[in-house]
Parts: structure tokens; C-alpha cells; sequence
């Protein structure tokens, strides 16, 4: 049992759904990150997916895009994404920490090293976006070994033949991407992702959170009835990116983590 399946067993029990908070590492710069990171717990944050720097990050909109660069530009790197979560991890030893991000800093850092260190700093499950299941033996069941989820990503175009090999290895939960494209790009619609929360379900037995396009406490509560959790990235990021305060960002995050808990 990680921290995540603790924390749906959790809400699960209590009836509630879960809302999962996205933030990128090292945006607009390591303390103001670090801070808010430390917030989103009181916030009302189930899961926090902390985002992993890189210079092409091809599933991401604008408005990741310039955080990730925001964050290259002020010394982010993969070891102080890592000293994040161990930071973070001194205060709370509770709530599960998902590192989001792309597969070649953790080639160029060697697998059998960042797993064992992102053990130790207190990760417990990863979303690489660019790895499919093809590649499982890269990365996947390494993670799995050494007590990581590994958290895949299913689209509106993972048909039913393609769905069987998208849930073999995930663990943990599946992200459920609600439009086609990248993040940021439109809203999500939760009369049409019911049926393929459903479907994902049933296919791996795991619970299914949905992200893209979720912008407004109101979105996060719709998307929340029709499955086990929300994502919110972008509208996070984008009052992060604008200077806003932290306290601020931090209500705001609130207002949408009440709007989940809600449905």
C-alpha cells in the first residue's frame, strides 16, 4: 500500500471524492514553489502532482510550457525537485506526492538512481507521459519495483483495443484526459466523460481521476460526480505565473478542492 492507496481508501470511506492539485517545481522559483507545495494540504489538496521541469514538454499548453521555463530559468533542476518533496516530506508524511514529467532527465540521471532516490525523498508515484506501455520495461516496472505507482494516462482515444495494455502495469489510479490535445486547451464536459470513466474502470479495476480542462470550483465538482477525483493544472499555474500571492493562489486552490469535495 502506497500513500496513494491509502488516501483513496481514505475518501473512499468517507464517501468523498478526491481533488488532485498539479504545480510545477521550482515556478516562479524554489521557495515561492516550496511554499506553496506546503499550502496545499491545508488547501484541501488529496494528491499533489509535482511537475518536473523540461525544455520540450510536448503534452503541455502555453501555460505550463513558460512555468516549466520559468522554472529552468530560475536553476530548477531534477535534484531540487527531489530536496522539494524531501522538504516537504519532513512536515508531512501523509499526503502523496505524484511527480509528473518527461522520461529523459530521468534517463540522463540512470533509473536504478532515481528511484532510489525519489524513494527516499518521498515520492510515491509518477505520470511519464512520453513512456507507453510498450516501454514498460524502461521505467514501469522498475518504479513498481521499488514501491512506486506507476500512473498511466488514458485519452479519449484509448479504444477498447489499446485500453488493455494502457491498464496492465498502472497502479495507483489512471488520469483520465478529458479532450483531445494539450493541457489548458478547452474545458472538460462531464456529460462525455461518465461513460469513459466507466469504461476505464471497468478495464482496471483502479480509481479514475480526470484532468484537462478543469478551470472553476464549478468544473472541479461536475468532473468529481462522474468519477474518483479532479485534476486542476492550468488555472493553478496561470494565477502562479501571473505573481499572484501565495495566499492567494492558495484560496483559489481551496475554492476548487471544496468545489471536488462537493460532488
Amino acid at each position: 500500500m502506497t500513500r496513494i492507496d491509502t488516501k483513496f481508501a481514505a475518501l473512499q470511506a468517507e464517501g468523498k471524492k478526491a481533488f488532485v492539485a498539479y504545480i510545477m517545481a521550482g515556478d516562479p522559483d524554489y521557495d515561492t514553489s516550496l511554499e506553496v507545495m506546503k499550502g496545499l494540504p491545508e488547501a484541501g489538496v488529496d494528491i499533489i502532482e509535482l511537475g518536473l521541469p523540461f525544455t520540450d514538454p510536448m503534452a503541455d499548453g502555453p501555460t505550463i510550457q513558460l512555468a516549466g521555463q520559468r522554472a529552468l530559468e530560475a536553476g530548477q533542476t531534477l535534484q531540487k525537485t527531489l530536496d522539494m518533496a524531501r522538504t516537504f516530506r519532513a512536515e508531512d508524511n501523509e499526503t502523496p506526492i505524484v511527480m509528473m514529467g518527461y522520461y529523459n532527465p530521468i534517463y540522463s540521471r540512470g533509473v536504478d538512481r532515481f528511484l532510489d532516490e525519489a524513494k527516499e525523498a518521498g515520492i510515491d508515484g509518477l505520470i511519464i507521459v512520453d513512456l507507453p506501455p510498450e516501454e514498460d520495461s524502461e521505467l514501469c516496472l522498475p518504479a513498481q519495483a521499488a514501491g512506486l505507482n506507476f500512473i498511466r494516462l488514458a485519452t479519449p482515444t484509448t479504444d477498447d483495443r489499446r485500453l488493455p495494455a494502457v491498464a496492465r502495469n498502472t497502479s495507483g489510479f489512471v488520469y483520465y484526459v478529458s479532450i483531445t490535445g494539450i493541457t489548458g486547451a478547452a474545458n472538460a464536459v462531464a456529460g462525455d466523460v461518465g461513460p469513459e470513466v466507466a469504461r476505464i474502470k471497468a478495464a482496471s479495476g483502479l480509481p479514475v481521476v480526470v484532468g484537462f480542462g478543469i478551470k472553476t470550483p464549478e468544473n472541479a465538482r461536475d468532473i468529481a460526480a462522474t468519477a474518483d477525483g479532479a485534476v486542476v493544472g492550468s488555472a493553478i499555474v496561470e494565477r502562479i505565473g501571473r505573481g499572484d500571492a501565495v495566499e492567494d493562489i492558495l484560496g483559489f486552490i481551496k475554492s476548487l478542492a471544496d468545489g471536488a469535495h462537493a460532488a
